[in-house]
């Protein structure tokens, strides 16, 4: 099999002497001095000031949902129909053995 992409395992001289350059300190307290100002430009944010920004995204997220599941339930909810007395009297019960089994059990046990 032939490799597409092989590797070159002798150092690449132009790209090392770059590094060299870039990374001589030379003077040790200039090169130190350099380092801790690029640092301290690039601090990252402490964890509480992340999580606080995480905190107000999801915050808004979740009232944006509450009020989007609020108006999509609202307006496609129907009302069921109220049953009148009469239907309600007339109507066979849900579950026609209760009435007798409790009736039973009352009777049985004195």
């Amino acid at each position: 099999m032939k490799d597409l992409l092989p590797f070159d395992h002798r150092p690449d001289p132009v790209l090392g002497n770059a590094l060299r350059r870039a990374l001589d300190p030379g003077d040790a307290t200039a090169f130190v001095a350099r380092v801790l100002a690029r640092a301290e430009q690039l601090r990252a944010a402490s964890w509480d000031t992340v999580l606080a920004r995480w905190a107000r995204a999801g915050v808004a997220a979740l009232l944006i949902a509450l009020a989007a599941g609020y108006l999509v339930g609202h307006a496609s909810a129907t009302p069921a129909p109220q049953p009148s007395v009469a239907d309600a009297l007339i109507a066979p019960p849900a579950h026609p053995g209760e009435v007798e089994i409790v009736l039973a059990s009352v009777i049985e046990n004195p």
